[in-house]
């Protein structure tokens, strides 16, 4: 069973054509990277795949769940979602504990549901992981634009979610801080208890290593998808974002520069 899948999604918005016919699915311990310039309909796709936005057209899948014919609000338990939008609806004196541990239920505030000194620990835990444990009892109002992505990147990994979706996890972040969530994502890539992952972003420089399947976007058609080694080129690249430029790899890292 795939952790998501699309067929034939489409998305219309006031005439305007946002997704157009996307097939794409998600398979267990895949980790797919999104690329595509501004309007090419990545967060909307990112939308629809986190059941915050109904397509027009076509079928939405999470964990076996179809869109339409499921509760989403147990559904979205099953999906760690961090994303800019995502950020916007929390309180401003939410901690950063609560900001975690809410993850359980979908929850945008604590006192809807019951929490026990285990679930503040397992917050406390994954805060450290993704390296800001030291604003687990701070206001989300006190926290950095970096501190705030890297409380909603501990969120989306908590419970047990059937897949994570990230919306451009490095935003906000200067280049020190970019590199180290880079790293701390690339060392989640690489660990097998991760649920499958689906990261959104315009460079292929926060492309974490261990990175499996990239899908290409342009004008709200996909491009290409599949294997990353054979969907990331130069062509494929320089058609998608209208320049000529150059691919390289380093590694297990890619940069891209024009010509």
């Amino acid at each position: 069973m795939s952790a998501l899948a699309l067929d034939g999604v489409g998305l219309v918005r006031d005439a305007t054509v946002i997704l157009d016919g996307v097939d794409w699915h998600v398979e267990p311990h895949e980790r797919w990277i999104v690329l595509g310039p501004n309007g090419s309909g990545k967060t909307s796709l990112l939308r629809i795949a986190s059941l915050f936005l109904h397509p027009s057209r076509g079928e939405v899948a999470v964990d076996g769940a179809v869109l339409g014919r499921c509760d989403v609000r147990s559904v979205r338990t099953r999906i760690g979602l961090a994303s800019p939008a995502f950020g916007d609806l929390l309180r401003p004196q939410l901690t950063g504990v609560e900001v975690v541990m809410m993850a359980r239920y979908a929850a945008l505030e604590p006192w809807w549901h019951t929490y026990d000194a285990g679930d503040r620990d397992r917050a406390r835990a994954l805060l450290e992981r993704f390296g800001v444990a030291g604003v687990g009892e701070r206001p989300v109002a006190t926290m950095s634009s970096g501190e705030r992505q890297r409380v909603l990147l501990a969120r989306a990994f908590a419970g047990s979610p059937a897949i994570v979706l990230l919306d451009e996890p490095t935003a906000g972040l200067d280049l020190g801080g970019r590199e180290d969530l880079v790293a701390r994502l690339g060392r989640l890539a690489l660990d097998p208890t991760t649920p499958p992952t689906v990261l959104v972003t315009h460079h292929v420089e926060e492309i974490p290593p261990g990175s499996t399947h990239a899908l290409l976007l342009r004008g709200g058609r996909v491009h290409a998808q599949g294997p990353i080694d054979e969907v990331l080129t130069e062509s494929a690249l320089a058609e998608v974002f209208g320049v000529d430029l150059v691919l390289e790899r380093h590694g297990a890292r890619w940069a891209a520069r024009g010509r």
